[in-house]
């Protein structure tokens, strides 16, 4: 056995965007040009730096690295294992040839498409997902790792580089150009890890962490035998550090004792997320460190510390050590609470931002090793936090509950769609092959600038809304000029399409500087959901009503669904997320009778996020999926037959949810299918899927403008899915994040090849 020195308290990973989204701005001002790679370094370097002696000076006695990224771990780990895509290989720059793969481009004179983006497991991240084929070579790159390690050992920090392990690695991969599965190759992949051990036993590193979290999943139908196999090969390596294998989001199940019965000599479970109870049963880790994440990783709550020491005390005779952790990555909240001066006193005293979790963890560490009475005064203080949150009135609203109970209890439905689909075509007269878009257009200088100026009172809220109102107007007449059939109003008025509404319903709080990393540089805020939700005036009628009065065509209502706000939100853990979602869905219907009312005769309610709530383990799926059909039917169920309901999904993986997708009963769904190549329309056929659809037809997470030649033939693929009466034309996404010359151009094309393929349908 490798004896290692032990440690007591650690976290799984940690942030990298920066406390101020340092490396956003800087990786953006990157990409357009405006930052050398030097200049980009060297803001790596210092929320590297700073991070690691945050945690060294927290009490942190190992600490995780290479867990930093330019973009993606995943990504990161394609690198580290020479699985780029081989259309990257000609870029000369290893960053631009990073930064190719995950976002496309032109480099080099090479035109390159990005690989597919979808969603970490049960999270609001976004991971690119590597290719493999039968080209795909491996071989370790491991400069990254070898150059974080050497920083950390300069700031005499107790690094421990962190890995995506291979059996998660190859289970998130796509197959490509051939026969097999990625998993075909875990014994290969598994031989180069080892290589990669040896090298970091010669630089004398002591633990090394592998990241499992697949194996908390039903992905797999052999967990526990590839658990075992990989871990008993790549610990019985004659050279080699420590092994941490750390799981977490549920719990492993049969793949604990296999990972047990492995010469590994620590395990990190999820406490959170999975049971206590399961650790004592498994005999094999008598010998073992086990790893408790018992600090919530992912969202904002306070620990119960009395109630985690509890828990740990119990797990004692269970192991050979116990050490104390977050329960996955504090990737996943934001920076600190230090950063907000806008909380009122009891509310502040309910959450745990990132720095907080990890002074939890040192908290927990210490109880458990010199007993309760080293830490009676942070017992103390979270039980009257705890005290306080189940006392507070705001938690509990008896009108929005007795109200909610009484629309359940008549019916949420709408008549059947093909007496909807008649109505709604003799309100409408929209062409074959509609065209559209998905709701906002690029957030510009001027509307960041308007609301920075309303913010710190340079401007009224009056000169505020002129103001917005001409970006609208601005983005009504490109549309017109377009000829884009079904319009948008552009959202400029919306900082996010969670936040806009957290910020006008009760029992939301808005965070001022909460940022987390959805996915490479775009980051964004999640507002905390901590009471019952009420909507006390509409929110969106009036730039609505605003917008269809400066046209004749139809101007969509843009709602954010139930599923999607909780998902997006870190969302009270006191009840269940089924009665959660019955507020807001409540609180959405009102909107949606209101808009209708207000003369807006096509409402599109979003869910991009259904299948990112969607349980890891498939006992739990079912239920899930029909409270979250039930809160999107609660909340678009109030209007009449004639208003035409849409709703739009992107970027994950929509198999296990498709059945649910048709099943939520929307007039028109669009739906992420331009990386995927329309592969999305074959499965909703499967289920029998009969009303509108619009499959997106443009990628628009990539610069890169697509050709009107490229849109016909995306097009044509899908008209041998959908007929032509039902097919929508649209991108994949919104256009928020993109340039303005590039969405023009774009929508231009889109628009010339629904013309063009209109014409033979």
């Amino acid at each position: 056995m490798t004896t290692s020195k032990q440690f007591t308290a650690t976290i799984l990973g940690s942030p990298r965007i920066g406390p101020k989204r340092e490396l956003k701005r800087a990786v953006e001002k990157y990409w357009a040009g405006n930052l050398d790679r030097t200049e980009l370094e060297s803001v790596a370097a210092k929320i590297r730096r700073d991070t690691l002696e945050s945690l060294a000076a927290a009490g942190l006695d190992s600490i995780p690295v290479n867990t930093f990224s330019f973009y993606d771990q995943v990504l990161d780990t394609a690198v580290l294992v020479g699985a780029l895509p081989p259309r990257v290989a000609g870029i000369a720059d290893e960053l631009d040839r990073y930064f190719a793969a995950a976002r496309g481009g032109s480099y080099d004179g090479i035109d390159v498409s990005p690989l597919e983006m979808t969603k970490w497991f049960d999270t609001n991240y976004h991971y690119i997902v590597p290719e493999i084929g039968p080209d795909t070579t491996f071989a370790v790159n491991p400069a990254k790792i070898l150059a974080e390690l050497k920083e950390a050992r300069v700031l005499n920090v107790p690094a421990r580089p962190v890995l995506i392990g291979p059996i998660t690695f190859l289970a998130l991969s796509k197959a490509v150009n051939g026969p097999g599965a990625p998993l075909d190759r875990l014994a290969e992949l598994t031989a180069v890890y080892g290589e990669l051990l040896s090298l970091l036993a010669d630089e004398g590193v002591d633990w090394v962490q592998f990241d499992e979290p697949v194996l908390v999943t039903d992905m797999l139908d052999n967990t526990a035998e590839l658990a075992e196999r990989t871990y008993d090969s790549l610990a019985s390596l004659p050279k080699r550090p420590a092994l941490f294998v750390a799981t977490y989001f549920g719990e492993l199940t049969d793949a604990l004792p296999a990972l047990a019965r492995t010469p590994v000599e620590a395990i990190g479970v999820d406490l959170v997320a999975g049971n206590a109870s399961a650790v004592p049963v498994v005999p094999e880790l008598a010998d073992k460190t086990v790893v408790a994440g018992i600090v919530d990783g992912r969202n904002i709550w306070r620990t119960d510390l009395q109630v985690a020491l509890g828990t740990l005390a119990s797990l004692l005779g269970s192991c050979a050590h116990l050490a104390v952790s977050t329960s996955c990555s504090t990737l996943h909240v934001p920076y600190t609470l230090d950063a907000e001066d806008d909380i009122d006193a009891a509310l502040r005293s309910w959450l745990s931002f990132g720095f907080e979790k990890v002074t939890e963890v040192v908290a927990l560490a210490r109880g458990l090793n010199e007993g309760r009475e080293a830490i009676s005064a942070e017992i103390t203080a979270s039980n009257d936090a705890i005290a306080s949150r189940k006392s507070d009135p705001r938690l509990d609203n008896a009108q929005v509950r007795s109200r909610l109970s009484s629309i359940i209890a008549s019916g949420a439905t709408r008549g059947p769609a093909d007496q909807r689909r008649a109505a709604q075509q003799e309100h409408l007269d929209l062409p074959v092959l509609p065209t559209t878009t998905i709701g906002s257009y690029p957030q510009t200088s001027a509307i960041r600038v308007a609301r920075a100026e309303l913010r710190s009172s340079q401007i009224d809220a009056a000169e505020y809304e002129r103001r917005m109102k001409a970006e609208i107007a601005a983005v009504v007449e490109l549309q017109e000029d377009l000829d884009i059939d079904v319009l948008v109003h552009g959202e400029p008025e919306r900082n996010d399409m969670v936040q806009y509404f957290a910020e006008q319903l009760e029992g939301f709080f808005a965070t001022q500087n909460g940022w987390v990393q959805s996915y490479g540089s775009r980051c964004v805020r999640p507002p905390v959901l901590f009471g019952d939700v009420a909507r006390p005036t509409p929110m969106t009628v009036e730039w609505a009503k605003y917008a269809q009065s400066l046209s004749n065509r139809p101007v969509k209502g843009m709602l954010t669904g139930p599923v999607t706000i909780l998902a997006w939100s870190f969302v009270r853990d006191d009840q269940p997320l089924a009665e959660t979602a019955g507020q807001v869905a409540l609180a959405i219907r009102d909107e949606t009778v209101d808009l209708e009312a207000a003369g807006i005769a096509i409402l599109q309610v979003d869910e991009p996020a259904l299948r990112e709530l969607l349980p890891l383990r498939s006992k739990d799926k079912e239920e899930y999926l029909k409270w979250a059909v039930d809160a999107f039917r609660l909340a678009t169920s109030g209007v009449t037959d004639s208003t035409q309901i849409h709703t739009h999904l992107c970027y994950s993986e929509f198999g296990e949810v498709i059945g649910a997708i048709a099943d939520l009963d929307a007039d028109v769904t669009s739906i992420e299918a331009a990386r995927s190549h329309m592969e999305v329309l074959g499965d909703l056929n499967a289920v029998g899927f009969g009303n509108g659809v619009g499959p997106g037809v443009y990628d628009i997470h990539s610069p890169r403008v697509t050709t009107t030649d490229e849109v016909a033939v995306s097009l044509r693929e899908a008209l041998k899915a959908v007929p032509a009466e039902r097919l929508w034309v649209n991108p994949d996404c919104g256009l928020k994040t993109r340039k303005s010359e590039e969405v023009t151009a774009a929508l231009r094309n889109m628009v010339a090849a629904a013309k063009q393929v209109r014409t033979s349908a």
